[in-house]
């Protein structure tokens, strides 16, 4: 089986609360996390998978469950990773599990989850640095412009340098709530991946794009 963690910096809550949208880079990912999010799939080509919550009061006190587990769906390629050293692989076992940009995969690892999206009428629901999606919301994915792997206005950016982006209103209810996750942010490195998310799924059989997805309620 396979598994990775989205963590919650400094958080309060599921969807915790965090000092800013993009903080200082992880080196140790969960060190100072009180909440964490477990994905689990059978391996790495499949789509459907599990979730669960952990939580803990302190950053030295143990993890313990929160809730029970609930399904989810991956990207509709299964997993990648850019880390050969995390999964101890060699060359042969990692032939075509190496994550790049618009593949399809969801990445292998350890992330912060360090801000929040919608349409607005979920803006309650999030406790992290939240941005309401409008016409002008992108997140690029063009590996030449320096707002790489960035969730941008592009009529405030100022320096509007890419010609490729997720026009992310115009997805519709998968993305009336969702949380970026910090994946290839410290510092992106292009060509390796961008705009991964948790958001709501259109089903529980198909996969996404490279994010995590799950039924609403579990949002």
């Amino acid at each position: 089986m396979k598994t990775f963690l989205l963590g919650l910096t400094l958080a309060a809550a599921v969807f915790g609360q965090t000092k800013r949208p993009e903080p200082a880079p992880v080196k140790v990912p969960f060190s100072d996390s009180l909440q964490a999010v477990v994905v689990t799939t059978k391996d790495w080509r499949s789509v459907q998978g599990t979730a669960r919550l952990f939580e803990r009061k302190t950053t030295k006190s143990k993890w313990k469950t929160v809730g029970d587990r609930f399904p989810i769906v991956v990207g509709k390629s299964g997993l990648g990773t850019t880390r050969l050293d995390a999964w101890q692989m060699d060359l042969t076992s990692l032939v075509g599990l190496l994550k790049r940009e618009g593949d399809g995969k969801s990445p292998a690892g350890r992330f912060p989850l360090t801000s929040a999206f919608g349409n607005g009428s979920l803006a309650d629901k999030a406790m992290l640095p939240y941005t309401k999606l409008d016409e002008f919301t992108e997140c690029v994915d063009d590996t030449s412009s320096q707002f790489y792997n960035k969730i941008v206005n592009r009529m405030q950016v100022g320096n509007f340098d890419w010609n490729s982006s997720e026009k992310m209103l115009a997805v519709g209810p998968a993305y009336d709530l969702g949380v970026f996750v910090a994946y290839n942010s410290y510092p992106p490195v292009k060509g390796n991946g961008s705009c991964i998310f948790l958001h709501i799924w259109k089903d529980a059989n198909t996969g996404t794009a490279g994010c995590t997805a799950m039924e609403r309620s579990n949002r």
